[in-house]
């Protein structure tokens, strides 16, 4: 009778057992992803203030540059990558020194232009920055309303004040906010990424003077 009873008890035991060693395998393994997640998250924030630290200072060493430098900004071979001016926009804190052409690894460090004249031109000059979701380059664009303005300073230091007229998402391969503009006027074009529904936000200004 004792043997029916105990050979009857040893399944259910090893079965317990057994979940036992799952539970604890399951632990174990979220512990080490929580652990993990967290790093990579520390380590994509550690680069990040990197970057932003980086910018700063090239944004002080181009005002530094300035004060000694006599540069002619048009003799300048296209091909070349300099800080061609700084774009600001007060409503969102943005202050950022602007490179004259793009890279993956410029787009890290500041906003890029990647299409038009230089500041106060007539044209579209259009510029990108990077989206990380937070109050850095471009984050916050899409917070723009019609109306706000969007300051660009050139490499002599002269202001041109642009004013936001719309504001729109396109598909990443939609390349009618570079082309699409009215050619007689002097046109700001900013586009950062929506990493929600991986389109591209794009504010849109004119310059005018008040």
């Amino acid at each position: 009778m004792n043997q029916i009873l105990m050979t009857n008890l040893n399944p259910n035991k090893n079965k317990a057992n057994k979940l036992r060693v799952v539970l604890k395998f399951h632990i174990l393994f979220s512990s080490i992803l929580i652990v993990l997640t967290g790093f990579l998250l520390s380590y994509q924030k550690i680069k990040l203030n990197q970057k932003e630290a980086y910018s700063s200072k090239v944004l002080s060493s181009y005002n530094i540059s300035k004060l000694y430098a006599n540069v002619n900004i048009d003799n300048i071979k296209e091909e070349s990558t300099y800080v061609l001016g700084v774009i600001e926009i007060p409503k969102i804190g943005v202050i950022y020194p602007i490179f004259s052409n793009y890279t993956d690894e410029l787009l890290k460090i500041s906003p890029c232009r990647f299409y038009g004249p230089l500041p106060g031109k007539v044209g579209n000059l259009c510029i990108a920055g990077h989206n990380y979701d937070n109050n850095k380059f471009f984050s916050k664009i899409s917070n723009l309303t019609i109306g706000d303005e969007i300051t660009v300073s050139d490499y002599y230091n002269q202001k041109f004040t642009y004013y936001v007229f719309n504001i729109y998402e396109v598909e990443p391969d939609n390349l009618s906010p570079v082309y699409s503009y009215n050619k007689k006027f002097r046109v700001l074009t900013l586009i950062t990424c929506n990493n929600v529904n991986h389109k591209r936000i794009v504010v849109q200004a004119i310059y005018k003077i008040r």
